[in-house]
Formats: C-alpha cells, sequence, structure tokens
C-alpha cells in the first residue's frame, strides 16, 4: 500500500475514516483542536433531528438580529417549519437559520448549546467544545479536531433524515411571508460522482472546512480537513486514494454463520454481521477466534474475536439457537450412524 502523500494533503488536520467500522485510512494533526467554522451545523442539525417534529413551526424571533455572514435573511415574526430551517442551515449555510433553530427548539441558545457538548461527549468526540450553534467565531468559538468531526459525520450518517439533506441539492421553501430556493453550497457534490454530502465552512480565523462523505462499491469513507485552502480538490484526490486501495469486505455474514459447539446440543448464531476495509495485502491476515462464557438461552453465549494480524479490530456476540426436538433427534442418528461407519 502506497500512502497519500502528507505532501499532497493541503489541510492542516486531516482524517479519513470508513464509516462502517470507524477505522481511520489516513490521518494528519487528527487530534489537534482548531476552530472549524460551519461544520458545527452538522451537530445543529443532529441536535435538532433528535429532539423536535420536522413538521412543526417556529416563528422566528429577535435573536437573529445579531447574526451575520452567511444567511437566509429571515425577518423577525417569520414562520417557517422545522424541516425548511434545517434545509436553509445545511445547504445555504444560514446563521440565521442555526441560531432560530437553537433559540426556538430548546428554548434558548445556552440550552441548545449545552445539549451540543452533551452530544459531543456521548459520540466520543474528547477534544471538542461547542459554544454557539453556528460556527461564528469573533466573540464565541467552537473548537474540535479533524478526527473529533470524523465521529461526528460518521454518528450523523445514520440518521436517514440527515443523509436526506446533505445530498440534496436544491430546495424550495415557503414561509408565512415569502418564498425561497436554496442550492446546495457545498460543491463537491457537483464536482465529485461519488459524493453523497457533507457541509463545508469558512471564517477567516478558521480557514477552509470541509466534513464531506463518499460512496463507491458499497463502501462509504467520510473526510475531514481543517484549515484547508484546496479542501474540494483535497478530498477528491484522497477518496480516489483510498477507494482504489480499499474494499469493504465481509468478514463475518450473518446469513451464513451457523456454529454447532460441541458444549452445546443447540447451535450459536450472530445477530449482526462484520464488515471491515481491507487492502489486498491484508485479506490474508485475517483470524477469528470464539470463545463462550454463558449457556443460557436469549442471552449472549459467547463472542467472535476478530483479528487483522495480531491486532483485534472487532468483535461480534454470539448468541443460542435453540433447535426443536426433532432436529436433535436427527442430529444424534446422524451422528451415531457416523460412528458405525467408521
Amino acid at each position: 500500500m502506497i500512502p497519500f502523500s502528507v505532501l499532497a494533503d493541503s489541510g492542516h488536520s486531516t482524517v479519513v475514516m470508513e464509516v462502517s467500522s470507524g477505522r481511520i485510512l489516513y490521518s494528519k494533526n487528527q487530534d489537534q483542536p482548531r476552530l472549524i467554522a460551519s461544520i458545527t451545523k452538522i451537530m445543529t442539525c443532529i441536535i435538532v433531528l433528535e429532539n423536535s417534529s420536522l413538521d412543526d413551526t417556529i416563528t422566528v424571533g429577535e435573536e437573529v438580529l445579531g447574526m451575520y455572514g452567511t444567511s437566509l435573511y429571515l425577518s423577525v415574526g417569520e414562520t417557517l417549519t422545522i424541516r425548511d430551517l434545517l434545509y436553509g442551515l445545511m445547504l445555504r449555510s444560514g446563521n440565521d437559520a442555526a441560531i432560530t433553530l437553537a433559540a426556538q427548539t430548546m428554548g434558548s441558545q445556552d440550552d441548545f448549546v449545552s445539549k451540543m457538548n452533551e452530544k459531543a461527549k456521548k459520540i466520543g468526540m474528547m477534544n471538542t467544545s461547542f459554544e454557539n450553534p453556528h460556527g461564528l467565531d469573533e466573540t464565541s468559538q467552537n473548537y474540535s479536531t479533524a478526527y473529533d468531526m470524523a465521529l461526528l459525520s460518521q454518528y450523523a450518517y445514520q440518521n436517514l433524515e440527515y443523509r436526506k439533506i446533505i445530498q440534496t441539492q436544491k430546495y424550495t421553501a415557503k414561509s408565512s411571508m415569502k418564498s425561497y430556493v436554496w442550492y446546495n453550497r457545498m460543491s463537491l457534490l457537483n464536482q465529485y460522482p461519488y459524493c453523497i454530502g457533507g457541509k463545508n465552512g469558512y471564517t477567516p480565523k478558521a480557514g477552509k472546512t470541509l466534513v464531506s462523505l463518499a460512496k463507491k462499491n458499497g463502501m462509504v469513507l467520510t473526510i475531514v480537513s481543517l484549515d484547508d485552502e484546496s479542501h474540494y480538490h483535497n478530498h477528491q484526490s484522497l477518496y480516489e486514494t483510498y477507494f482504489d486501495q480499499y474494499d469493504l469486505y465481509t468478514i463475518l455474514d450473518r446469513h451464513e454463520f451457523l456454529f454447532q459447539s460441541p458444549l452445546l446440543s443447540d447451535k450459536a448464531y450472530l445477530k449482526k454481521s462484520f464488515f471491515y476495509p481491507l487492502t489486498k495485502s491484508e485479506r490474508d491476515q485475517i483470524n477469528t477466534l470464539l470463545s463462550f462464557h454463558s449457556l443460557r438461552k436469549n442471552q449472549s453465549i459467547g463472542e467472535v474475536t476478530i483479528y487483522l494480524d495480531d491486532k483485534i479490530i472487532g468483535r461480534v456476540s454470539l448468541y443460542r439457537k435453540e433447535i426443536k426436538k426433532k432436529e436433535k433427534t436427527l442430529s444424534w442418528i446422524r451422528k451415531i450412524r457416523n460412528l458405525l461407519l467408521r
């Protein structure tokens, strides 16, 4: 494997992550906290999606009067649905949409920001601190790392409504006062055919920031770059490199796995499959180990540990599948017959 040249990576901090496994395929300064600008809005979007009904309406308050930068140009007293505001937030990157959603869905911006930081810790974003829902950094600052933002992108991707929003090219909305047409400002959607969405950001202090997602041959990658002057070109080059080097392999298929344990008259099965991105040279380095710790029904009775070379890359729980009495009888008949035929 030839790694992507650090000299070719224009980002100050960069991470390439395979989404289903969380495997980091490439990183540079991944744990260095930096200002993140409008990619903050990924967290804002997720907090709203998880705590609101999209068809509910919101009336814009005076909180928008202090907003600057990219804007939807909302008016005080104007009424829109939460869904419309989320599309304006993510496509147009409206700072006024961010402050409106924060103030009106949680009661105050401070309560909303507390929820953002609480969610960050829960996801595992240990080097992240939010002070506002929009990413502007003149009076308050949001800091994170390339690795933490990759964790957030991986988490957000699980939300189907979030996926739908970020891959939308054009959205129209009608409020109580006016009509809107918003186009997605994340230009990689138009430039790279495998891109399935993301969020860009910029302030003079943070530089250009970008979180993107792309899918090819069943594998989804997310890339984060902070302070990256050539962010769109950089992401496309990284995608081309790592889609070429890695494939997503099914290590354990729950539909095909059924293990007859010598300790059980019943069989062990998996509730979920295990996938992992590998290079061609890594395929022969995969090993699995089965272990049992319980014989109780309806709960995990053991696990399959998956190794890449000597490193553990995953564990999948085993469950007991009870075999019907007739099947058990036939199984024992077969065993006795096999012994007699030896």
